[in-house]
Order: C-alpha cells, then sequence, then structure tokens
C-alpha cells in the first residue's frame, strides 16, 4: 500500500496512489528499458536517497508493478506484466514533457535510460517502415547510445558499435527532434558532430525521431 492515499475512489487516483510518489515513474522509465541492479538504479538516478530508493522499491513491488529476480548470481529489479502495461503511459508523459522542455541547468545530466525512453517516444514507427534500415552510434553528453531502425523495430542500446553514421551532441539535438533545426544546420552550427559516416543522414534521423515542441 503506497504512503499517499487522496480519499477518493477512482481509477486515475488508484494510479497515483501506487506511481504517484516522487522518484517511482523514474523508476518505472528505467525498468522499462530492462532490468536494473539496485546499484545501476541508484546510478541512473543520481540525485535519489539511498533510503527513498529503497522505499520505493519496497512499495512498487507490493503493488505488484516490479519483482525481485535472481540474474546471474545478482538480484535485479524487473517490471511485472502489470508493470510494463505502464510503457504507453510512460511514453505519452515524456511525448507531453518534450514540450515544455527548455534548455537544461548546469547541474542536470543525461542519461543512457532516459535518453532511451526520448527516443521510444519520438520514433515515427510509420516512417520508418519506408525508409532503409539504419543503425546511428550516437553520444549525447556521457550517454552512448547504438540506435538500430529496421523497418518498423527500434533497437536502442548501450555503447557502440558498427553504425551508418556516428554523431556526438549535447542537449541541443532535442532541436533537431523537435524540428526546431535542421539537420545541416545541426552539423553546420556545430550542434552536432559527425564523428563518421555521412552527415546526410542526420537528415533521416530527424525524419525517424520527431517530437513537435
Amino acid at each position: 500500500m503506497a504512503a499517499r492515499d487522496y480519499g477518493e475512489y477512482g481509477g486515475v487516483t488508484r494510479a497515483l496512489e501506487l506511481i504517484g510518489e516522487r522518484w517511482a515513474l523514474l523508476i518505472v522509465r528505467d525498468l522499462l528499458v530492462g532490468p536494473r541492479r539496485y546499484g545501476e538504479l541508484a546510478a541512473g538516478l543520481p540525485r535519489i536517497p539511498s533510503n527513498v530508493l529503497a522505499a520505493r522499491l519496497k512499495e512498487l513491488q507490493a503493488a505488484g508493478v516490479l519483482r525481485r529476480a535472481p540474474r546471474s548470481r545478482v538480484i535485479v529489479y524487473e517490471l511485472t506484466p502489470y508493470g510494463h502495461e505502464l510503457e504507453p503511459v510512460v511514453l505519452a508523459l515524456g511525448a507531453w514533457g518534450f514540450k515544455a522542455l527548455d534548455d537544461p541547468r548546469d547541474e542536470q545530466v543525461i542519461t543512457p535510460d532516459s535518453m532511451t525512453m526520448d527516443l521510444r517516444s519520438a520514433f515515427r514507427a510509420g516512417i520508418a517502415a519506408e525508409l532503409p534500415a539504419t543503425a546511428y552510434a550516437a553520444r549525447v553528453g556521457e550517454a552512448e547510445l547504438l540506435i538500430r531502425v529496421d523497418g518498423r523495430t527500434l533497437d536502442v542500446s548501450r555503447g557502440d558499435g558498427p553504425a551508418d553514421l556516428a554523431f556526438a551532441a549535447g542537449p541541443g539535438i532535442r532541436r533537431v527532434i523537435s524540428g526546431e533545426l535542421a539537420a545541416d544546420r545541426a552539423i553546420a552550427t556545430g550542434v552536432v558532430e559527425v564523428l563518421h559516416g555521412r552527415g546526410a543522414l542526420l537528415d533521416r534521423f530527424a525524419t525517424t525521431f520527431h517530437l513537435a515542441a
């Protein structure tokens, strides 16, 4: 039973009682990317106090949203099928919140899991289905991601690998995804640095991943 109780009966109310505590939905967001050890969750949420992380995990487990599972001699946290039902909710929230994004403050960071979910929110499967399969190696802040698009299928993993286009960018990549900044201008102005591959493929990236601000 979550600590929050609104004293009201209804589906939205109950949902907020289960996942409305601070940090809870960000934990769900990261677990939508994949199972995580306790330390990995803590590293992905750099400002969360350890006692709060432990409390949220306990609450979400009691609510049936996640579970502890043994993996290769360690314990990981993973979403249950009930927890995975939150994916469209989290993606919709990401798309909605993207519209209010401004330039980041100095202390704000981009994590691999947050960037992965932003890409999943922005992915336009219908458009991608009409384009050639493409792999992108993206370094956005400290996050290094290998982004593979093949038809309607999107796969995002951590690290580097063979790619048709490798690029580095800061938070300004949001201006490309929003359509505010054309791909060629992003390269010309240094918002995006092409590391290898054809820079023209950044336009395909911007077409495949788009969230109007």
